[in-house]
């Protein structure tokens, strides 16, 4: 299908010459708004929408509900869609539909969600910068970047600074691309959580309160497995948390680097991780959370990380000053006042039914090498034997398929 081009008009001055020029920075069209959201409403399976270079006022979220739409600016800082005074709707851009791609803009100081991509399929976000720009705040939006129950899902060359909980989001969804992103000065700089098949790789995290969360909570339409985390940089994630109170994420300690919490078959390898005032590595249970919900948890709900390699990445600094009374105290006791966490701290929590001569089966183990070091913090007995024993993590796990996207994306 030929492709249907939707450039938006800047005003009558502009559509009457037939141009398309930038507006100056900062020019506002006091009609822009209505007519983009005009244009979003009568897309058509094809229609690319352009978004010329400026910086644009909005008072009210976006939705699209059409399949096959692409959404194109100028450039991460040059068409900026800024929702600063924003009045109606918690989202910035709220999409339901297949076949998306937005790319080349930005967008600022949502109310809630800056782009939430909801139970789509082949979803690519390119070059797109989210940004809250007062700085860390328990009031900006929660998430970023946000595809979930998606299929077939890249996002890559994206900027997202300053959410309240998640930076670059992908939940409940399968066959992932996240790469060459940074994220900085979020709660969660990237969080892979319930999902299937994901590769993340070639990204930068830093200033955050945990650099990439690879997560399985309770209650959600599926449990997660099979991701990847490699060739990142993640170094200084140090930032005090300022998650809203009840988040899953409020439980995440600043100073934490990798944290990967009940999920299964997760491979950490080749990656620089550095300066992460907790530990640069944290492997968890949903028991160390500290994130209980109304509910309860389903009965099928497996609360234990299983299957996890930690292989050839280059670690050095971090886990000098532990956030939390708990970790603080174990850290001091173990390792004296000058001391600091060695580079992976894995709560101990392990599943008792799973247990054979007291291991888990071959391919659920905790597999750990080429690091300074692994603490069992004894999280089951309140850290009360602690244990500095690496032998158990010797071991190895059959390797991970790379994620294929098929189709694959086209910007």
């Amino acid at each position: 299908m030929r492709k249907l081009f939707i450039t938006i008009a800047l005003g009558a001055a502009l559509a009457g010459c037939g141009k398309h020029e930038a507006p100056p920075q900062n020019a506002v069209d006091a009609s822009f708004e209505a007519k983009l959201q005009e244009q979003l409403l009568d897309a058509k399976p094809g229609s690319v929408i352009e978004i010329p270079a400026g910086h644009y006022a909005l008072k009210r979220g976006l939705s699209l509900r059409t399949d096959g739409v692409t959404i194109r600016g100028a450039g991460m800082d040059k068409t900026v869609l800024s929702f600063k005074g924003q009045l109606v709707g918690p989202e910035g851009l709220l999409v339901n539909a297949n076949d998306f791609t937005i790319a080349n803009l930005a967008i600022e100081d949502t109310k809630g969600d800056a782009l939430k991509i909801n139970q789509g399929r082949n979803i690519t976000i390119h070059g797109v910068r989210i940004e809250w720009t007062d700085g860390p705040k328990t009031t900006n939006g929660a998430y970023g970047l946000y595809p979930v129950k998606t299929q077939n899902v890249l996002v890559e060359d994206s900027v997202v600074i300053g959410a309240s909980d998640a930076g670059i989001y992908v939940g409940q969804s399968n066959n992932i691309v996240v790469r060459r992103n940074r994220a900085e000065r979020n709660v969660a700089g990237i969080e892979i959580e319930n999902s299937v098949n994901a590769d993340v790789y070639e990204n930068t995290a830093t200033g955050n309160t945990g650099g990439i969360l690879v997560f399985n909570m309770p209650n959600l339409s599926q449990a997660g497995h099979a991701t990847r985390v490699f060739r990142n940089k993640v170094y200084a994630n140090n930032l005090d948390n300022f998650a809203a109170k009840g988040a899953a994420v409020a439980s995440v300690p600043a100073g934490s680097g990798v944290v990967i919490n009940s999920n299964d078959k997760v491979e950490v390898f080749d990656n620089d991780i550095a300066d992460n005032k907790t530990a640069n590595v944290i492997i968890s249970s949903y028991f160390s959370t500290n994130y209980y919900n109304t509910r309860g948890v389903a009965a099928d709900y497996n609360p234990y990380p299983k299957g996890i390699a930690i292989y050839g990445n280059r670690l050095k600094g971090g886990g000098d000053s532990p956030d939390g009374l708990k970790l603080k105290t174990l850290k001091t006791a173990m390792y004296g006042l000058g001391g600091h966490f060695p580079d992976v701290l894995w709560d101990g929590y392990v599943d008792p039914k799973d247990l054979v001569n007291g291991l888990p089966p071959a391919n659920d183990r905790i597999c750990i090498q080429d690091v300074n070091g692994v603490i069992n913090a004894d999280g089951p007995h309140d850290y009360k034997n602690p244990s500095n024993d690496v032998k158990p993590y010797q071991c190895t796990l059959p390797k991970l398929p790379p994620v294929v996207l098929n189709p694959e994306p086209k910007v």
